[in-house]
C-alpha cells in the first residue's frame, strides 16, 4: 500500500491559501507603506526651522498736546541756527564830477563838435532839368505846385529831400521829387567861405497845357 504524502508541517497549515492569501498580502503591503510614510513625516517635522517671529509693533507716538485756552498766546518756534544772514552789496557811489580844467574829457563825455552855421545858403544852378510830366496826371487834368526841402551837401548834390508841400496828385510830388534828386546846386558857404551843408526849399510848378 502505498504511503500518502504527509500534511504542510507547522505553521504552514494555518497560512491562508488562495483568494484569502491575496488579502492577507495587500493588507501587509499597506501597513508598511503607512509605517514609512508616518515615519517620513515625522522626520520632516524635526527638520523644519523655528517660525519666524513677528516683526515688533511700531513705536506710538507721543500724544498731540490739547487746545490751548482762549488768549493764551501761542510759543514760537526756536530760530534756526543754521540759517545765515544775506547782506546787501553796498550801492555804488555815483561817479564824482570832471573838471574840465584838469585836462581833456574821456572819450565817453567829450561833446560833439557844434555844427558850422552857414553864412551863405545853397543855391540852385540855372536851367536844371525839368520835370517830367507825369502821362496819367496829364490825362487826368491834375496840376498843382509841389515844394521840395532839399539838404544839399559840400559836394553840391542833395544828399536829403522831403516833400513840405504837396500838390494834392500822388504822381506829381513823386515827380518832383525824382526830378530834383538829380539837380546839382551851389553848397552853403560859411565865414571862412568853405562848403558847409545846408538846406535849401525849391517849389516845382505842374501846369497841365
Amino acid at each position: 500500500m502505498a504511503a500518502q504524502p504527509s500534511s504542510f508541517p507547522g505553521f504552514l497549515r494555518y497560512v491562508p491559501h488562495g483568494r484569502w492569501a491575496v488579502v492577507g498580502g495587500a493588507f501587509v503591503l499597506g501597513l508598511l507603506l503607512f509605517v514609512v510614510v508616518w515615519l517620513g513625516a515625522r522626520e520632516r517635522s524635526v527638520a523644519l526651522p523655528d517660525p519666524v517671529k513677528p516683526a515688533a509693533a511700531p513705536q506710538a507716538f507721543d500724544p498731540l498736546p490739547g487746545p490751548m485756552p482762549a488768549g493764551a498766546a501761542t510759543p514760537l518756534p526756536a530760530p534756526d541756527e543754521s540759517a545765515q544772514l544775506v547782506e546787501e552789496p553796498a550801492p555804488v557811489p555815483p561817479p564824482a564830477p570832471v573838471d574840465a580844467t584838469q585836462g581833456p574829457l574821456p572819450p565817453s563825455i567829450e561833446t560833439a563838435p557844434a555844427p558850422v552855421a552857414a553864412v551863405q545858403p545853397p543855391a540852385r544852378l540855372p536851367d536844371p532839368p525839368a520835370p517830367r510830366y507825369p502821362a496819367s496826371a496829364l490825362r487826368r487834368g491834375e496840376s498843382g505846385t509841389v515844394t521840395i526841402e532839399v539838404e544839399v551837401g559840400i559836394d553840391g548834390y542833395p544828399s536829403a529831400i522831403r516833400v513840405s508841400g504837396r500838390s494834392g496828385s500822388r504822381d506829381l510830388d513823386r515827380a518832383a521829387v525824382e526830378a530834383v534828386s538829380r539837380w546839382r546846386f551851389e553848397p552853403a558857404r560859411d565865414a571862412a567861405g568853405q562848403p558847409v551843408p545846408g538846406w535849401i526849399s525849391v517849389p516845382i510848378d505842374f501846369k497841365a497845357q
